[in-house]
């Protein structure tokens, strides 16, 4: 009888499992390979359990393939295979985020987001690469001036004018008012714009946009592109707001993936894009936690009123740490 016919029987009369009891699963193994120092030698029904919980499933084809290996009994080594669609892979990473982030405080109004990214770009033109370590101090509720670094340039940002907005919104309190079920804040990524391109003004919180008619792919783009907006620029999210963007994202036709992909520190990851657009998530490989984001771009030079693209180049930005601190300088 091969493993995967007994998982199923062994499966059979037991309760489906939570995301968080499957992560729990996958890092028992984790651990008892590295206890081992063999993984062959681990027992058959151990790896027979830990597939129950999520190791082991079905191939689908088209997704992302994550191998382990086990023993069979003869001495041998074989590939142990489960496959996840890109929008199982953010669901996944939701799971990942919500466990990451429980007990997370609520930061106050007078505090800072601090943030560390370390950012790779590699010219298309000579292969030539560059690397900078930014670290950014933003006010959390925006009254009080903030040091961003932007590929090692420092940036004294004043405080957020009275009827300034920024969209999507850094100040903890805004983002507090946005939706963190997965339908509703799909609609707020695509600006409250429905299937057939309706133009409409889109309130969030306190501030209205105005958008203009559009086709659904279009829509799906933009929506696309405000997820990302959530982490390009620093910020720290309300509870469950991280998870529920990853499963909007998850519920946008056209999402593909990319099994072959690094982080900017060299990390094995997943990357989760949208056709046509050059940023994506990048997710780790293994436990599907967020790590940053891929991207596409080029210096340009105002030439007669039009910009001249050059320098094209390929980017990777890992977020190395994120947290509250009280003061400019101040590191978590």
């Amino acid at each position: 009888m091969d493993d995967l016919t007994v998982v199923r029987e062994f499966e059979a009369d037991v309760a489906p499992l939570t995301d968080d009891a499957r992560t729990a699963a996958r890092a028992r193994l984790r651990r008892a390979i590295v206890r081992d120092g063999r993984p062959g030698a681990l027992s058959r029904r151990l790896m027979i359990r830990v597939a129950v919980a999520g190791t082991a499933t079905a191939a689908v084809a088209g997704g992302v393939v994550v191998t382990g290996r086990h023993g069979d009994g003869g001495g041998t080594d074989a590939p142990r295979i489960a496959t996840l669609s890109a929008a199982e892979l953010l669901h996944k990473a939701a799971a990942r985020s919500r466990a990451d982030s429980a007990g997370t405080p609520v930061p106050r109004d007078d505090q800072y987001v601090y943030t560390k990214m370390f950012v790779a770009r590699t010219y298309v033109n000579g292969g030539r690469r560059r690397t900078w370590t930014d670290e950014s101090w933003m006010s959390v509720d925006g009254s009080k001036p903030s040091r961003r670094q932007e590929y090692g340039k420092v940036h004294r940002d004043p405080p957020l004018g009275r009827h300034e907005v920024r969209w999507p919104p850094t100040e903890y309190a805004k983002l507090a008012e946005w939706p963190t079920d997965p339908d509703r804040l799909l609609d707020t990524l695509r600006m409250g714009l429905g299937p057939g391109g309706r133009s409409a003004e889109a309130t969030v919180g306190s501030d209205e946009v105005h958008v203009a008619p559009m086709g659904q792919d279009k829509i799906d783009r933009m929506a696309f592109v405000n997820a990302v907006q959530l982490f390009v620029v620093p910020r720290i999210m309300p509870p469950g707001l991280e998870a529920a963007t990853f499963e909007a994202v998850a519920r946008i036709p056209g999402i593909r993936i990319d099994r072959e992909a690094v982080d900017g520190l060299g990390r094995k990851a997943v990357a989760v894009s949208y056709p046509e657009f050059d940023f994506a998530f990048l997710f780790d490989a293994t436990d599907y936690t967020y790590l940053g984001l891929r991207l596409k771009g080029s210096t340009a030079d105002l030439v007669d009123g039009k910009f001249k693209h050059r320098d094209r180049y390929h980017e990777l930005r890992a977020r190395e740490r994120l947290g509250v601190v009280d003061r400019i300088g101040q590191r978590p």
